[in-house]
């Protein structure tokens, strides 16, 4: 009986051991999955939000940028206009949109002024002249007023 088992451990180790390479063989030749690691989705998101970040950043920039040049652009054209004698006395006297980008009271006074006598288009003049904007905004600033 002991020898029975000798030779049964002897035939059936060599089997089990045969049995686990072909499995450890097959499992290396499998096709893996291609679906996305959680490391790799972290990445992913990281990179997403981090681009939106960069963008938001990037329309704050331009937005104080347009802010300093609407702020400074007026200044530049008043010295240009009193140089050549034109321009209003609103508009020579102080920047004609302040840096919350709100126009300048004493602008906005006058350009009402003009729109109540009836002079729309010197009211477009004198706020495109002062703000540098182009005529469809002017235009539709004034029809507001």
């Amino acid at each position: 009986m002991g020898n029975n088992l000798g030779d049964l451990l002897l035939t059936a180790l060599p089997l089990v051991v045969l049995v686990g390479l072909l499995w450890a063989v097959s499992a290396a030749l499998r096709p893996r999955d291609t679906g996305i690691s959680d490391a790799e989705r972290y990445q992913r998101e990281l990179a997403a939000r981090s681009a939106a970040h960069q963008a938001s950043q990037v329309q704050a920039a331009l937005a104080s940028r347009a802010r300093i040049e609407a702020s400074t652009q007026p200044s530049q054209n008043r010295a240009q206009t009193t140089q050549h004698g034109t321009g209003s006395p609103a508009t020579r006297s102080q920047a004609a949109v302040l840096p919350n980008g709100q126009l300048n009271p004493q602008l906005a006074f006058e350009i009402q002024n003009l729109v109540r006598s009836g002079q729309k288009i010197q009211a477009i003049k004198v706020l495109r002249q002062a703000t540098h904007s182009d005529l469809m905004t002017a235009k539709n600033y004034v029809d507001r007023l």
